[in-house]
């Protein structure tokens, strides 16, 4: 039972996740149905592959293929979303989406099932749990321009990345036969790599992390602007020449 209900809501999770990423024009030579597609075409895979068991295939060391599926898309696509800063979309949609995050309390329900070891399932759990929270405050005082609005996104953000990085930091070491085994409790985090909730490493967190590369770099460019809109302020004393 615990297993339907996840597939649905992480399949629902993943549409409004893609509907709300995609942006609302065109820019950066991107149009909207390959920001669409792409998402769509990456969730059915990692569906797929998740459905045929292969993140759980005994033909890899345990561990390797989440490992991969985390980091391939972060590598390969990373420095795009840097220098695009998330292919225009906007601070408070790249944040706003973390508010799924809550989601997180599926950690919970299934270290309650006995399926997770304590401590892989809380710190993911309640650690996402916290990020989703927290981003509607982020994301309220982005759209209102409070005082140190930057340093308040940019301390959540530092937190929703690391949080997702101790996940699967914790996650593949507490799997039984991983090569990096450090957490021995059990039951292990076998559960993590078999359908549907291999879907969260394999999916989620990959375009989560994508979204905190965005929006880092969003944070930089509005830092670079304010100063360079305080350095043009009528009456100010210029600065220093550069040097040659």
């Amino acid at each position: 039972m615990l297993d339907a209900i996840g597939t649905i809501l992480l399949t629902a999770f993943a549409v409004i996740v893609a509907v709300t990423l995609v942006p609302r024009f065109d820019g950066h030579g991107i149009t909207r149905a390959r920001v669409a597609m792409g998402l769509g075409a990456w969730f059915v895979l990692a569906a797929v592959l998740a459905a045929a068991g292969v993140f759980a295939s005994p033909a890899l060391p345990v561990g390797v293929a989440v490992s991969v599926a985390v980091l391939a898309p972060v590598l390969l696509a990373g420095r795009l979303v840097a220098r695009t800063r998330g292919h225009g979309i906007p601070l408070t949609t790249l944040v706003g989406i973390h508010a799924g995050r809550v989601l997180g309390v599926a950690f919970l329900l299934l270290y309650s099932a006995g399926r997770l070891p304590f401590t892989f399932a809380h710190s993911a759990g309640w650690g996402d749990i916290v990020v989703g929270v927290l981003a509607i405050p982020v994301m309220w005082a982005i759209q209102r321009r409070v005082t140190g609005w930057r340093w308040i996104t940019g301390v959540w953000n530092t937190l929703g990345m690391a949080d997702l990085l101790v996940a699967v930091t914790l996650g593949v070491g507490s799997a039984p036969g991983s090569l990096v085994r450090f957490n021995f409790e059990a039951p292990g985090s076998g559960a993590i790599v078999a359908f549907p909730w291999v879907l969260i490493p394999a999916f989620f967190v990959p375009l989560f992390l994508l979204t905190h590369i965005a929006i880092f770099a969003n944070l930089a460019a509005s830092g670079h602007a304010a100063e360079d809109a305080s350095r043009s302020l009528p009456g100010r004393p210029a600065g220093p020449l550069p040097a040659r």
